[in-house]
């Protein structure tokens, strides 16, 4: 299993804790909208440079949770490669609930463990003092200061990227969009050609290296694959 916390850098507030048995870009995203509905949007966040949070690594594409970040005006920063001091709170959090969980009965189902999340949590927000607080727990330390809010609108106007592919020889492309992997049908004719695919948001346009057309479309984000126009 594994175990999502979110916090709050200046309380250490737990915000959310919770357990999948993998965690995909999308479960990220759908944890940081939870929390964010009890306790507000903030005015930046800081993460690792893991596949779930980023894909600034993997030719400037975004994940889930980038999206859902920048579109509610919140900015988004990360830790250098290898250098976990950068997010030394969490990783310090993490550490402390890894220790009270290896003394907690061995729990058997996602249930099971979600609710010892859940004590744990609780127990940690309300009632243990932090040392690094003066001894006050994190919720009074999260309630006694005004809280940093986003700018309120998107900090980019669209997301726009550019890529070289080959068409495979079923006359396909994939592209992927949102964390989810999609199929552009372009016709077996294209096969082996190699193409410029421009993406704008969901507005793609396909074009070989003679800067033909073959195809534009806007991608519908709720389909695997992507069929062509009736002739």
């Amino acid at each position: 299993m594994e175990i999502l916390n979110i916090l709050d850098d200046h309380s250490r507030l737990c915000l959310g804790s919770s357990t999948l048995r993998v965690f995909k870009a999308p479960d990220v995203a759908d944890s940081f909208v939870k929390a964010a509905a009890t306790y507000g949007d903030p005015a930046s966040m800081l993460s690792d440079n893991g596949a779930v949070f980023t894909g600034r690594s993997r030719g400037a594409g975004r994940v889930a949770l980038e999206v859902t970040l920048n579109a509610r005006g919140i900015r988004f920063r990360h830790s250098r490669p290898y250098h976990p001091q950068t997010c030394g709170k969490v990783e310090r959090f993490h550490q402390t609930l890894k220790k009270w969980l290896a003394q907690q009965p061995p729990t058997n189902t996602p249930a099971e463990l979600q609710a010892q999340l859940d004590h744990f949590r609780a127990y940690y927000n309300t009632i243990r003092p932090h040392r690094a607080l003066h001894r006050s727990t994190p919720e009074q330390a999260y309630h006694a200061r005004p809280k940093a809010t986003p700018t309120g609108t998107p900090l980019h106007d669209g997301h726009y990227r550019i890529r070289h592919d080959r068409i495979d020889s079923c006359g396909k492309l994939t592209l992927r969009h949102n964390s989810r992997l999609h199929h552009l049908g372009i016709g077996r004719r294209h096969a082996g050609t190699n193409v410029l695919i421009l993406v704008h948001d969901l507005h793609i346009q396909v074009l070989n290296t003679d800067g033909e057309l073959l195809r534009e479309l806007q991608l519908d984000p709720t389909k695997d694959y992507q069929t062509q126009a009736t002739p």
